[in-house]
């Protein structure tokens, strides 16, 4: 049986294999560095990776060392303190007088900290691990088929910008070797009958000069030989493939009525940033449509949605009915896999919440892969909830879910996205 190992190194010289078995063996451990920093830190800066800090105790290995008991002789270099024979009293563990910030063991070792950092495709696995899309699919109907250039082998034809040097060169040597040698080994036989008759006492001139004659030809023959010859020539060859593209829309609804002060809406941006990365890596394509509302429904920009301030009162039913709008111009159910993210406190008339739910029930849930609605407040559910929590048994693409601070939010997203079972 042969064994393999792979020892080869990534760019920054550290070995990819250990990389990946040091990941695995404390996944428990990074994963809840990882858990806990998505709720200290922007959800802004998740495109990069993260510095992940592990307890020295999790990484500890058996070792030996010297125990407390028996007698030792010790000789300590700039004593000045004590005489032969003074007894030393023995540090108590965790005692020590050290400065530091950490905290000492029990048998005098340290308990540092090991800091490990992460690359963004790792921390992006490890978040979104036991995640997926619930009813996902991936409509390929787009008219616009799109191609993709990929490299099919080689040919001995082409332009000179798509040469393979290393493969002519290959072609090269082979021909050469093919075609000279029979000759050299000719060539070197000679040489040797040459050497021989030159020992003999009296050579025999006549047959030295047509053995030398026939060496020069052969030599000749040889040097014929091109180094490089068109024959030789091969072009890297490229045929276009078809590439289905999957797209997804994204639809990100908000209440920006007076009651929604800024900080809900930061906690709502968190949310939506996080759905965003989600699709991202499901689908190739992924378009976001911001509508927010108060009495009124407007399509915005992501700067609008976030950060412009407005009074009133809310009707959630005019949000609703614009998504429906777009999803009929814009985005055909059949072509576009279509997710909606609802962020509201709560607050509308209650007789427009039984609108609400109807839209839901006959415009939009059955032609969306999912619809999650997460309320924002620290009050009691109000008749949207209510509404919204009776559709509950009949869709199963809808979720609702509370939001009361801002480490909520990376739980919230896990309960609504996590993976079900087979």
């Amino acid at each position: 049986m042969a064994h393999f190992i792979d020892r080869r190194l990534n760019g920054k010289n550290k070995s990819a294999v250990n990389r990946q078995r040091f990941i695995r063996r404390y996944k428990h451990q990074i994963k809840q560095a990882v858990s806990d920093a998505i709720s200290k830190r922007s959800v802004t800066d998740i495109d990069s990776g993260e510095s992940v800090t592990i307890p020295g105790r999790d990484i500890t290995e058996p070792f030996f060392h010297q125990g407390k008991g028996g007698h030792r002789e010790m000789i300590h270099p700039g004593n000045d303190q004590f005489s032969p024979g003074d007894r030393i009293k023995r540090p108590l563990g965790g005692q020590g007088g050290g400065s530091g910030q950490g905290e000492a063991s029990q048998d005098g070792e340290g308990e540092d900290e090991f800091v490990f950092s992460i690359s963004k495709d790792e921390y992006l696995d490890l978040l979104f691990e036991d995640l997926e899309l619930p009813n996902l699919k991936k409509n390929q109907l787009d008219k616009l088929v799109q191609y993709k250039n990929v490299r099919a082998g080689y040919r001995s034809e082409g332009v000179p910008s798509n040469i393979d040097i290393v493969r002519s060169l290959q072609g090269s040597l082979a021909r050469r070797i093919a075609m000279s040698a029979g000759k050299k080994k000719q060539l070197h036989e000679l040489e040797q009958e040459i050497a021989l008759l030159e020992q003999d006492a009296v050579p025999d001139q006549h047959q030295l000069q047509l053995l030398r004659t026939e060496v020069l030809e052969l030599k000749r023959r040889i040097g014929a030989v091109p180094f490089i010859d068109s024959f030789d020539l091969r072009f890297r060859n490229f045929a276009k493939r078809p590439e289905p593209t999957s797209k997804a829309v994204m639809f990100c609804l908000m209440d920006v009525s007076g009651s929604m002060d800024q900080a809900t809406k930061d906690m709502a941006k968190r949310f939506y940033i996080l759905l965003y990365m989600f699709l991202s890596r499901s689908y190739k394509n992924v378009d976001v449509v911001y509508i927010r509302h108060h009495t009124q429904a407007k399509e915005v920009d992501e700067q609008e949605f976030f950060y412009s301030q407005e009074t009133g009162g809310t009707i959630v039913s005019s949000a609703l009915k614009l998504m429906a709008e777009i999803v009929k111009d814009r985005y055909d159910p059949t072509q576009w896999n279509i997710y909606a993210a609802q962020a509201s406190d709560g607050d509308n008339w209650a007789d427009d919440s039984p609108q609400c739910a109807s839209l839901l029930t006959e415009q939009l849930l059955p032609f969306v892969r999912y619809y999650a609605y997460i309320e924002i407040t620290q009050r009691p559910h109000q008749s949207l909830w209510q509404e919204y929590e009776k559709l509950l048994a009949g869709f199963d693409n809808f979720a609702i879910q509370p939001i009361r601070q801002v480490s909520d939010i990376y739980p919230v997203f896990r309960t609504l996205f996590k993976k079900q079972a087979a």
